[in-house]
């Protein structure tokens, strides 16, 4: 929106409306945190003044070449998406509150919860949700609406910053059982104890240590006491990894970004939402569906939307009221793009150019410290993490993210991803870098 600025005389005509000086309205602000000073501004300028100013503060970015991931990832986005995401019917994407007069985007949700189902085998998915963390923690609300228990397992490989997000939105409401890693960096299986007033267990897959979890037989042991089995998945990696359908997952979610959205100095992105049919009346968010009109024509309705504003308070499945839905299309259109092949391309790439960058860092002598299968990304353990990435950055690369800052045990350890993007001589200039340490 444009900033419509206001004259003295009409701050002053407003004040006398409403009967109440400046003074007043600020007065439930306390005196001692109240700034009395003048603020030290520059003088204004022209609209080509500051267009110049800023052209010359963006010329000081810097793009690196990312080998960082950890939920987000640098994934080749075919110039179309953008394309069709500026088209001025899509670009306001808000769901109105009469939503059947809006048939082309119900049909651009309803294609995208289709093709999310297709990816995953799960046989729903709403509307999208506002990212991957936040999906997740929906997740497990819904879990315990569906079974009225209030002991969640959460495995201690999932991304620590889904963890805090987790308990932000889960506070004192349930008790959180965290399950440790083995020394591959998996989660440790014997260690999962699951009672029956155990709600659901929560598991990533891949990780965020990038190690492949042991699906199937966590499932037998969470279905064994009719918990809820909730995976955090990598939506690239099912185009060549078994879909949550396939090992039987209740819920499954996952951070979209990496179809078709940019990286973006961290979002806006996009929560996958998915669950069994049978779940569908405890989903958060809305569904898309499709019917016929009295004339026989087909036609799109919002056929579920249970949040607080709309029912009472104490059915409500959450307070999720809105959806990514611009994010939500950009994924649609990527996935019509590539098709099947396509992304089973982009998953094969991402997976053998990691792999091969894991072998030449091996060859070089790093100590890799978990040893279980990945999929685009793995630990390294190397001394000085941040003189490293200072080092690649100055040569023009991201080197990874630095796994200390998140637990003290994971000191010393850097987290490297790869995906289709990057080139063999940017594989072997990085493994360089690090082998330099």
């Amino acid at each position: 929106m444009p900033f419509i600025p206001i004259t003295k005389r009409e701050r002053e005509e407003m004040l006398q409306k409403i009967g109440a000086g400046i003074d007043e309205i600020f007065s439930t602000i306390p005196e001692n945190i109240r700034f009395r000073g003048e603020i030290n501004l520059p003088p204004p300028l022209s609209e080509l003044e500051v267009y110049k100013l800023l052209k010359e503060i963006s010329q000081k970015n810097r793009s690196l070449i990312c080998f960082a991931g950890g939920g987000v990832y640098d994934h080749y986005i075919p110039s179309v998406v953008d394309h069709i995401l500026s088209k001025p019917e899509f670009y306001t994407a808000y769901t109105p509150y009469q939503p059947e007069v809006s048939q082309g985007t119900l049909q651009a949700i309803y294609e995208y919860q289709s093709m999310i189902c297709d990816l995953t085998e799960m046989e729903v998915s709403n509307a999208s949700m506002y990212d991957g963390a936040t999906a997740l923690a929906e997740a497990i609300f819904m879990a315990a609406g569906i079974n009225g228990k209030r002991k969640i397992l959460i495995s201690d490989a999932i991304n620590p910053l889904y963890k805090e997000v987790i308990k932000s939105y889960i506070a004192d409401s349930f008790t959180l059982k965290f399950i440790p890693i083995n020394k591959n960096g998996e989660t440790e299986i014997n260690k999962i104890s699951v009672d029956n007033d155990t709600a659901a267990i929560v598991v990533q897959h891949p990780n965020f240590l990038g190690i492949l979890e042991d699906v199937f037989e966590i499932e037998k042991i969470i279905h064994s006491k009719d918990a809820i089995f909730i995976v955090s998945f990598d939506p690239i990696s099912l185009a060549i990894l078994k879909a949550p359908g396939d090992y039987n997952a209740d819920i499954a979610t996952a951070e979209g970004q990496s179809l078709g959205l940019p990286m973006n100095f961290g979002g806006p992105y996009l929560g996958i939402f998915t669950s069994k049919k049978d779940y569908i009346r405890h989903m958060p968010g809305r569904i898309i569906g499709k019917t016929v009109d009295s004339e026989g024509k087909r036609g799109f309705v919002m056929t579920l939307q249970t949040r607080e504003q709309h029912i009472r308070r104490e059915r409500a499945t959450s307070n999720i009221c809105t959806n990514q839905q611009l994010c939500a299309l950009a994924a649609a259109v990527y996935l019509s793009l590539l098709g099947k092949s396509g992304l089973r391309e982009v998953a094969y790439q991402t997976t053998q150019k990691s792999h091969y960058l894991y072998k030449l860092l091996i060859d070089y002598g790093l100590e890799i410290p978990y040893k279980g299968k990945f999929f685009r990304e793995f630990v390294i353990k190397i001394n000085n993490v941040d003189k490293i990435i200072k080092k690649a950055a100055e040569r023009g690369f991201l080197a990874g993210i630095d796994l200390g800052k998140f637990r003290p045990e994971w000191e010393n350890n850097l987290l490297v991803s790869v995906t289709e993007k990057r080139t063999k001589e940017e594989i072997e200039k990085i493994a360089e870098i690090l082998k330099g340490n």
